[in-house]
């Protein structure tokens, strides 16, 4: 049997392709899964995760996830963040900040003509109004 496919029906077979290659890189994802050159995990229990966060002069990642996190800023750090909305946001913090931040979804890109390095410890089962 031969199956005779029409160009519209080539057409909508590309176009409906397109939107899921292009969905899926959409959603956004765990850092450590979608960018292991700038994320690294360095211990992991129920509780919490403790990643590393490494970028090179003016690197950028790819949108992703983190979860609710304390930030300790180990290098000065400068850059960007672009979040899902397409909003930017730009950022200077000295070495030895650090804070809380809820989960969060954004590609950042470092600003420096210098590596920047911080370590991320996201907590586990977080309510959100903590």
């Amino acid at each position: 049997m031969i199956i005779k496919f029409t160009h519209s029906a080539i057409g909508v077979f590309f176009a409906a392709l397109a939107i899921l290659l292009f969905t899926n890189t959409a959603v956004a994802q765990d850092a450590t899964v979608v960018d292991p050159e700038h994320y690294t995990v360095e211990f992991e229990n129920d509780y919490v995760r403790i990643v590393r966060i490494s970028y090179g002069p003016n690197e950028k990642s790819v949108m992703h996830d983190h979860m609710a996190h304390v930030t300790v800023f180990l290098t000065d750090s400068k850059g960007t963040f672009t979040y899902p909305d397409g909003k930017t946001e730009e950022w200077d913090v000295k070495t030895g900040v650090s804070f809380w931040a809820p989960a969060t979804t954004h590609l950042p890109e470092n600003s420096l003509d210098a590596p920047f390095e911080l370590i991320l410890v996201e907590v586990k089962n977080v309510e959100e109004d903590d």
